[in-house]
């Protein structure tokens, strides 16, 4: 008898990240999931629990990317603001994101699932607030570095924000235009920048 390949579990997550993303939850099929995992039902199932657990596997998975891309501009950047913008900027070119093209996998998942499912909706708008919090820290971070002026408030400035990357992740899961993409990823971008007093630069 012909033994089951090994699975690598990141290798099989990102293909689950890459299909949920896609289909959704509950339009993914369980022969959907053994053609992206290349694994049998039985070895899904030892390896992930249930169909479930993949799942908020997955959407963990897509956060924590999200976090660290983050974490990653404001490094290079040196500047919150900054950071910030060129996260937007990043919403705006084809090689942006796991799946590129799609819409947030969170605000999917809360407009994909039913009551019965409680335990998905729960985790994704858990990930989303969490995602508010990232952002207003960032927003914090860049009022104590004299880059908003007085007055400013990080909170709402966040909840601005992460509407913003919604409504652009959206324009990118609709189609058209990449050069239209990349223009309004830029005006919403410069919307940031423009935050900065001019006597800070």
């Amino acid at each position: 008898m012909t033994r089951a390949r090994p699975y690598d579990r990141e290798t099989a997550l990102d293909a689950a990240l890459t299909l949920f993303w896609r289909k959704g939850y509950h339009a993914t099929s369980l022969k959907d999931l053994e053609a992206a995992l290349a694994m049998k039902p039985g070895s899904i199932y030892a390896a992930f629990k249930s169909k479930e657990e993949l799942y908020l596997s997955t959407l963990e998975r897509y956060f924590q990317r999200n976090r660290a891309q983050l974490a990653r501009l404001r490094g290079a950047t040196g500047s919150p603001l900054a950071a910030l913008a060129d996260f937007l900027r990043g919403f705006g070119r084809s090689e942006a994101g796991a799946a590129g093209g799609q819409a947030c996998m969170l605000v999917k998942t809360l407009l994909d699932v039913t009551e019965q499912d409680g335990a998905i909706g729960l985790r994704a708008r858990y990930y989303l607030d969490e995602m508010t919090a990232e952002i207003t820290a960032i927003f914090e971070a860049a009022r104590d570095a004299g880059e908003l002026p007085e007055g400013a408030d990080p909170a709402r400035l966040a909840r601005r924000y992460q509407a913003d990357m919604t409504a652009l992740r959206i324009e990118e899961h609709r189609g058209g235009d990449p050069v239209a993409l990349a223009a309004l990823a830029d005006d919403m971008a410069r919307d940031v920048e423009r935050l900065r007093p001019a006597e800070s630069g």
